[in-house]
């Protein structure tokens, strides 16, 4: 227990429990929900697991120092006496990351300067040289964050946001993030027990995501980097067990997923994006209009989809949304049907009641996942019965 320490996994709005629930089942130890942020414990192997693994993170950060400042002289002394020369050598990089909700300060870019200032006038008095600043590759990322007088340090052990999940090189007009989708999936129960289907896939972000979850692969083994291994710390034969470990519990799916949608160019990325995700085996992706069709079988089904909200595609969006409650009903029955939206008027032409409605952002847009249960008959026929 000596080696564990305190960390962060930050996640979307909505997202907080989830990302909970997945910390708990990986073995994290006093693990707090907080706002778009879960606080957790864990040990170094532990770390490069849940950088590895989650589903619903967007950055593993590990706190180093948390102190309070009643002035940027103060800010600028207290990072200038962090050891940093433990963590950053003198002919690497770093990069800020700065984030303030403060009275004392109100521009988090002013933040990142008189940091960096602090840091490379550390360097520059015991060694005559300083680190250079990389934005995109540094050695090491530091986390600023300042509230009210409260200034909390970390180092960033993702890098790049963990929604860079590697598999998707082509993208349609609006992808949607790969944790939000992630999200979703796990919000609407999926577990891989029956037959999936996404019927307006875009670029396939849904069905990988769904056959990742059903197969039990972690969410980011197609990255090529995270931040924590240019670390002065990384253990590499350490994390190539961690990665053996966790491939070690995939497990193999025997149902179906179909994606698919009416764009030939969607199609085209959906099957390269599937490809790169190694998923082939797991996926069908087809040209087929979702409205034109029916459900295959009468087993169950679980949908989940990303349709259009009207803002980029000029299209009739109530009448688009009646057509997605005639197809349900219609065409589906025996399916458990999710999808998520931020065109609230919109959503009242589905013409069905949602059993469950879940507050969500989509980027900055004020969304609502939907939850509708169409039955095989009516619903009052299966009471009856």
């Amino acid at each position: 227990m000596a080696n564990n320490y305190k960390m962060l996994a930050k996640t979307m709005h909505g997202m907080e429990e989830i990302l909970e629930k997945e910390l708990k089942q990986m073995g994290a130890i006093n693990v707090e929900k907080g706002i778009r942020s879960v606080s957790f414990e864990g040990d170094l192997g532990f770390m490069y697991k849940a950088n590895l693994s989650l589903r619903t993170a967007i950055k593993i950060l590990k706190p180093m120092k948390s102190f309070f400042i009643r002035s940027e002289q103060d800010l600028y002394n207290r990072i200038n006496r962090i050891e940093w020369e433990q963590y950053l050598k003198v002919d690497g990089t770093f990069a800020i990351d700065a984030t303030v909700n403060s009275k004392l300060f109100n521009h988090s870019h002013y933040i990142a300067l008189k940091t960096k200032d602090a840091i490379v006038d550390r360097f520059r008095d015991s060694y005559g040289k300083r680190p250079d600043v990389d934005l995109k590759h540094p050695d090491l990322r530091i986390n600023i964050h300042i509230h009210g007088n409260q200034c909390n340090v970390s180092f960033d052990s993702s890098g790049s946001s963990l929604h860079h999940r590697g598999y998707r090189t082509a993208t349609n007009m609006a992808p949607i993030n790969e944790v939000l989708a992630a999200g979703i999936l796990l919000l609407s129960g999926w577990d891989g027990q029956c037959d999936f289907m996404d019927p307006m896939c875009g670029s396939g972000t849904m069905a990988i995501e769904a056959a990742m979850i059903a197969c039990n692969i972690p969410a980011n083994i197609n990255r090529r980097e995270f931040a924590f291994e240019k670390w002065q710390d990384y253990d590499e034969e350490l994390f190539e067990k961690i990665f053996d470990s966790c491939m070690k519990k995939t497990r193999e799916f025997h149902f179906k997923i179909r994606a698919f949608d009416k764009a030939p160019s969607a199609v085209r990325k959906a099957l390269d994006n599937v490809k790169n995700a190694n998923l082939s085996n797991y996926i069908t992706v087809d040209q087929q209009d979702f409205f034109e069709s029916t459900k295959e079988g009468e087993e169950k089904l679980h949908m989940v989809f990303n349709p259009p909200y009207g803002q980029r595609l000029e299209i009739d969006i109530e009448n688009f949304y009646k057509h997605i409650g005639d197809t349900l009903k219609q065409g589906y029955p025996n399916t458990e049907a999710w999808f998520i939206s931020s065109n609230l008027e919109a959503i009242k032409s589905v013409g069905l009641r949602p059993s469950r409605k879940i507050h969500l952002y989509n980027g900055k847009l004020d969304s609502r996942l939907l939850k509708f249960e169409i039955y095989a008959g009516s619903k009052k026929a299966k009471y009856n019965n």
